[in-house]
């Protein structure tokens, strides 16, 4: 999996499928386990910090003043993936999925999903999803398959870098949505939509080295291995390498369409 962007926590969260087999997603990885892609989200937006005198919501003079406008909210859609499966909001209906991702041994430690479960640690988890929306964080989607309407996973579109350009991606997939191309196919449509309808100039992923089954997926849908980043993330007790894959609007295809409308 790509290591999914860490959810706004109390703390963040994000998805790859590292499933052996082929999905975005911080589908939290485990080696030749679930595929997860990191993407590190900042806590505060780019910019100045205010001065430290000043008061929410009042002037350096002391004068009161409007606070800026925060990040517009953000309306996740729904969209295919391939024939099998689709991509849609979070749902309350979706414990059952975050149930079996507590269980991994991996997904609970790169993401906000509770490592002990409790359907009110569930519901706080989906809430969360529906806060980063609703904030400008990022898009979270459930990656379900299209026959029995089961989620299988998840992938995020993380915005909190969108000022300097970029974006990150993060997914994971439970055991049972391992190995179908899942994820690959929720990569490939979050890519091509991120690039092609909502422009971003710069898509990066973050895979643990030993996840090279991610790491193939990135590679399938067009990413480029850029480099090493040690000791890029806080991965339970210790900190661990990233590798960093990175997709530009400007590279060529994806999905055997152009990324770029002009």
């Amino acid at each position: 999996m790509a290591a999914p962007a860490p959810d706004p926590q109390p703390g963040p969260d994000p998805v790859h499928d590292t499933s052996p087999g082929p999905g975005p997603v911080h589908d939290t990885p485990p080696g030749t386990g679930p595929g997860h892609g990191h993407g590190p989200e900042r806590d505060s937006p780019p910019g100045t910090a205010p001065d430290a005198d000043a008061r929410p919501g009042t002037a350096p003079d002391g004068t009161d003043a409007e606070a800026p406008p925060g990040p517009d909210p953000l309306t996740v859609p729904s969209m295919s993936a391939g024939p099998d499966f689709v991509l849609r909001p979070w749902e309350m209906s979706d414990l059952p999925l975050i149930r079996e991702a507590a269980q991994d041994p991996y997904i609970p430690l790169i993401t906000t999903v509770p490592s002990r479960y409790s359907d009110r640690a569930a519901e706080e988890f989906v809430r969360r999803q529906w806060d980063r929306a609703a904030t400008g964080a990022g898009y979270p989607f459930a990656i379900v398959r299209s026959r029995d309407r089961r989620p299988v996973g998840a992938i995020g579109l993380w915005l909190r870098d969108l000022p300097e350009g970029r974006a990150s991606i993060g997914y994971w997939m439970v055991p049972y949505g391992r190995g179908q191309g899942v994820t690959r196919a929720a990569l490939r449509t979050v890519t091509g939509w991120a690039l092609r309808d909502l422009g971003i100039p710069r898509l990066q992923l973050f895979i643990e080295p030993w996840n090279t089954a991610s790491a193939r997926i990135a590679v399938n849908v067009g990413y480029r291995h850029e480099g090493l980043l040690r000791g890029w993330q806080q991965v339970g007790d210790e900190r661990r390498d990233m590798a960093v894959y990175g997709l530009l609007n400007s590279d060529g295809p994806v999905d055997g369409r152009a990324v770029a409308s002009n």
